[in-house]
């Protein structure tokens, strides 16, 4: 497995493999099994396996926790390894950002300042920023993402689709704890007994999405009656929401597919969530 640092190392290594199919996996380290299963699904497509890890300065706002984000390569670096990886971009700040962190931007507006990026200004215009960098670095036919963080796989497969990127942006289902927790890089501030709290954030979006399939469309009562039970559970509710999967407008008869999406916080995590539901 090789490990580059510059961009001119990542062109120069994958300079040679020209009609071999390059798949990205881009993360921010401190891995899980969430992550692996995305190298996994890299792995069953591509030729050739990318990851970067990168904690993106841009993608956090002054009062979130960039400097204490959890940073773990050396054991990032093994199991990747372990994973059959060819090839991690490791860069640094200055690498990604020569200029500052106040050059050109990509935003996809209509899809980044709802949900999660209304009470986060700024954050998806970080994600698309360094990602469309990572996509112009690197080339690949194939990029994966997890469906955990659903907004975040709307705003880029739109960022994509509009500045005609030949890539396939591939959506992998979120991998969860036996008790349905999601698995985050963030779990690890979660004490053991909000740890067992934290289930009842994917419970709650399951009984909306059954309450739907039973055959209501009392959207907006069904979120704020959610909201209330995250609450009384101990969450400081951010959002309980039930959206277009793919616009993440309000539903309407153009809606070929739900997406029932929350954001709250359980002591010091931030935990999101969402499931699908088909119309």
């Amino acid at each position: 497995m090789e490990v580059a640092h510059r961009i001119d190392e990542v062109r120069s290594m994958l300079a040679g493999l020209a009609g071999h199919a390059v798949g990205l996996v881009p993360t921010m380290g401190n891995l899980h099994e969430g992550h692996l299963e995305l190298v996994g699904a890299c792995r069953r497509q591509c030729d050739v396996r990318v990851v970067s890890i990168f904690v993106n300065p841009t993608q956090f706002a002054p009062t979130e926790d960039f400097a204490n984000y959890p940073r773990t390569l050396d054991d990032d670096l093994a199991r990747l390894d372990e994973a059959h990886v060819d090839m991690v971009f490791n860069p640094g700040v200055e690498e990604m950002y020569p200029a500052g962190r106040q050059g050109v931007t990509v935003s996809v507006p209509d899809l980044a300042n709802t949900l999660c990026g209304a009470s986060r200004r700024g954050h998806f215009d970080g994600v698309a920023t360094v990602v469309a960098k990572l996509f112009n670095i690197v080339q690949p036919k194939h990029a994966f993402f997890g469906e955990k963080d659903w907004q975040q796989l709307t705003v880029i497969r739109a960022m994509v689709r509009q500045l005609d990127m030949p890539i396939d942006v591939v959506g992998v289902p979120t991998v969860r704890a036996e008790s349905g927790l999601a698995l985050s890089s963030r779990n690890h501030y979660l004490s053991d007994s909000e740890r067992d709290r934290a289930a009842l954030l994917n419970a709650t979006l399951v009984t909306i999405r059954r309450a739907i399939e039973a055959g209501s469309h009392q959207y907006g009562e069904l979120a704020s009656q959610a909201a209330t039970s995250l609450a009384d559970g101990g969450f400081d509710v951010d959002y309980v929401a039930v959206r277009d999967a793919h616009r993440l407008c309000e539903p309407d008869s153009e809606s070929t597919e739900l997406r029932i999406l929350a954001a709250a916080r359980l002591g010091r995590a931030r935990l999101i969530d969402n499931v699908g539901v088909p119309r």
